[in-house]
């Protein structure tokens, strides 16, 4: 796969995994392990991507005697989910074109 589309792709679903309330890292490694794998490093690299383009933002608060940081998606998040799921509307027909003929078989 492309890798400029998997980043793409990794970004709306880290997205989609908070987009219900906030979450930490393990959290969002464990809700998005039955779709897809992803490590921790990639996880905390695609983290600091999207809060500094203003999709979530972060806030520590302490848990178990420990600091921890919990990511809240933002509008912006919220409206690149939406900008997704249109683009996929869009790669669904072409992807339908391309597989035409396989259709036909």
């Amino acid at each position: 796969m492309d890798i400029q589309l998997k980043r793409g792709l990794l970004d709306v679903c880290v997205l989609a995994a908070i987009k219900d309330g906030d979450s930490y890292g393990y959290k969002i490694i464990k809700d998005m392990k039955p779709y897809v794998e992803m490590s921790e490093s990639t996880l905390y690299t695609i983290l600091k991507r999207l809060e500094l383009s203003g999709m979530l933002t972060v806030r520590a608060a302490e848990h178990g005697g420990r600091l921890r940081k919990y990511y809240q998606i933002t509008d912006v998040g919220l409206g690149r989910i939406e900008s997704f799921k249109e683009e996929w509307r869009e790669v669904m027909c072409i992807y339908q074109f391309v597989t035409k003929e396989d259709n036909l078989q």
